[in-house]
């Protein structure tokens, strides 16, 4: 089935079975195997990618339901010689060890974070009038579907504050 795709800001057509999940069309179809394979059933969020904004879990995604969507992988939001605020944070903060789940905790907290933008309350959210504050009971909610083996969750949810509090601090400014 051909479907065309924009990842990364760069269009580009797949001709895959129409059973093609996202992770594998992006993975052995296109090249870009930033995006992991952890468990393939949606519960452990390394496959993590941005489509037209929102996170969702790759793995459990058929490629050909994106046609025209707009696709952020972890490529997308930066390299190692020009890495995005966030992953700078991740890397000041040791917020990896094995690095396996790190781009879908990188992709899932740029979401993330967007969500807090938008206003979006979580279960944990003091009200549902007004923005959530960033806090990190806040950012443990809203990255639970996102596990991590070796157990760096302190360091990501240090990591994830030090970005959220500088662009809440630019967006005041």
């Amino acid at each position: 089935m051909k479907t065309d795709l924009k990842i990364n800001g760069e269009l580009r057509s797949l001709d895959a079975d129409s059973r093609t999940t996202l992770l594998d069309a992006l993975r052995n179809h296109l090249g870009l195997t930033g995006s992991k394979k952890g468990c393939d059933h949606g519960q452990c969020g390394a496959c993590t990618v941005l489509v037209n904004g929102r996170r969702i879990n790759s793995c459990l995604s058929l490629a050909c339901m994106h046609d025209g969507d707009e696709i952020t992988t972890i490529e997308g939001l930066g390299m190692p010689e020009q890495m995005s605020a966030l992953q700078k944070a991740f890397v000041d903060h040791d917020g990896y060890q094995c690095g396996y789940c790190t781009p879908g905790q990188i992709c899932s907290a740029e979401g993330m974070l967007q969500e807090l933008k938008d206003g979006w309350p979580s279960h944990v959210s003091g009200t549902l009038d007004g923005p959530p504050k960033l806090t990190a009971e806040e950012i443990s909610e809203r990255m639970s579907g996102n596990l991590c083996r070796c157990a760096a969750y302190p360091n990501i949810v240090d990591a994830i504050l030090e970005v959220g509090a500088s662009e809440t601090k630019e967006a005041a400014e």
